[in-house]
């Protein structure tokens, strides 16, 4: 039986680009179906997508996240090939990525844009930065080596398509999707790709600062919610240290006078510490929750 592949194209303001990337698409994959979700453009980026054999469909909600989440819940295809309409990604590394999902049993293939030209190319040298620090951040909390973590260039299984519950609604969903499969354990393959910089007149819609810190606190919250004894741990330990250290001088002046001098570096220090058990706690049985919950998941994969 053959495959059915669909690829997923969210877009706003994409008008100068959108109607190169279907063509390309059609050409590399001539019997995938392409969608373009169209985010309340105000310019023709919907008629040019028509106009060039794509199924074009609207997200209202404004936000990349909230497109995606629209798209995995509408779209039935065994294959899932998202790119972006900017012309930034070259269609022919496709065949390549679906591939892996539909012949490798990958469940999430990504597009490694930084192993390739994407420090040379991108002209906005913070988001060189920013890509460093989300991939030297989540390598380290998750133990693992990918490579692109933002990247919009990937494929996706059906299983986990049809199981990624979608809660990030702007740019930080493609870090969103890396934790869920990094913590879900699903399969993923990366595959270098180039990339190049948007032609001239077209504007990026990420904004460094503001984008930047969205994608950190989802970081923080994802770690927080799938790692909690790791989380609260660390909050533990780092709240008795804070409590220790308050305590040590109260120490001292009672071994040497008998008596306790500084009682509101007392209480502040016994506040430390029982906030540091507190967190401790916490964590404990947060983490029970969160074994059972990853127990209860496995069994309801699709």
């Amino acid at each position: 039986m053959e495959k059915k592949i669909a690829v997923l194209l969210p877009c706003y303001n994409e008008e100068q680009t959108i109607g190169k990337v279907v063509a390309d698409f059609r050409q590399v994959l001539p019997e995938a179906d392409i969608y373009v979700y169209n985010n309340n453009s105000t310019d023709r980026t919907a008629e040019v997508a028509a106009a060039a054999g794509a199924i074009v469909r609207h997200e209202y909600a404004q936000g990349k996240g909230n497109v995606i989440r629209r798209m995995f819940r509408e779209v039935e295809a065994d294959c899932y090939l998202m790119a972006d309409g900017d012309d930034t990604y070259p269609a022919h590394h496709a065949p390549d990525l679906v591939d892996a999902v539909l012949n490798r049993q990958a469940d999430m293939v990504i597009g490694d844009r930084l192993s390739s030209t994407y420090f040379t190319e991108n002209k906005r040298p913070f988001h060189n930065v920013g890509n460093r620090l989300v991939r030297g951040l989540i390598c380290h909390l998750w133990h693992t080596q990918v490579k692109d973590i933002m990247t919009g260039y990937r494929a996706f299984s059906r299983r986990f398509v049809k199981n990624f519950p979608v809660m990030s609604g702007q740019f930080e969903i493609e870090t969103e999707m890396t934790i869920h499969a990094l913590d879900k354990r699903f399969r993923l393959i990366e595959i270098p790709i180039d990339y190049r910089d948007r032609p001239e007149g077209s504007v990026s819609k990420l904004n460094t600062v503001s984008d930047g810190l969205k994608v950190l606190r989802t970081i923080v919250t994802l770690f927080k919610e799938y790692c909690p004894m790791r989380f609260f741990g660390w909050l533990s330990l780092l709240l008795a240290v804070i409590g220790i250290v308050l305590l040590i001088p109260v120490l001292v002046d009672y071994f040497q006078t008998g008596l306790v001098m500084r009682f509101p570096t007392l209480f502040a220090s016994l506040f430390f510490l029982l906030a540091a058990l507190q967190a401790l706690f916490t964590g404990l049985c947060l983490d029970v929750i969160v074994t059972k919950d990853r127990k209860q998941y496995e069994l309801r994969l699709i």
